[in-house]
């Protein structure tokens, strides 16, 4: 993964209080985190930097659509994503980012790289199931679609063509019988 200069902010020269930085976030992005599921993405990323006297505090913010295939069909759609995260800088020994709302960097640290925490901020923000919302409302028309529906009707008229056994009626006939 190279080393993206434009989601490293240097902190250092920032005055006190709020900083502003927006990103647009395409499938050049995911490239670098070797990550293929999206066909491609619109994503848009605003970031806030807080500036205090110790510690620092960044809201995360996205919104956009990512383009991947519906679950049930395999058919690519554009899927609406939002979301938003709190991540508290603090100052400490060494580095540490176990905790996944609170980064230790080192003293003495003068930028802070916020590439990752966008990548699984939109990556965790995309649902398991991924349905096109032409099935939902029934207006996806695809050949997979027209030939399952095909098949499933096949399925009725034969199901309905079928004759029960005669055996089975004179069965059924002792059980009423007693």
């Amino acid at each position: 993964m190279k080393q993206l200069n434009e989601f490293l902010i240097p902190f250092v020269g920032l005055k006190l209080g709020k900083h502003q930085f927006e990103y647009k976030i395409d499938k050049a992005f995911f490239e670098d985190f070797d990550f293929d599921e999206f066909e491609d993405s619109d994503v848009k990323v605003n970031v806030v930097l807080e500036k205090k006297s110790t510690f620092m505090e960044l809201t995360f913010k996205h919104k956009g659509t990512v383009n991947v295939p519906c679950d049930l069909t395999g058919e690519y759609f554009d899927l609406p994503i939002k979301g938003k995260i709190n991540v508290v800088v603090q100052f400490g020994e060494q580095f540490n980012n176990d905790n996944e709302e609170l980064l230790i960097l080192p003293h003495g640290e003068h930028q802070i790289d916020i590439k990752q925490y966008v990548y699984e901020m939109i990556v965790l923000s995309v649902p398991l199931k991924k349905v096109h919302p032409g099935v939902k409302d029934g207006t996806l028309k695809t050949p997979v679609l027209d030939k399952l529906n095909e098949l499933s009707q096949k399925d009725q008229k034969q199901s309905t063509e079928e004759e029960i056994d005669p055996r089975w009626d004179k069965l059924k006939k002792l059980l009423t019988d007693k």
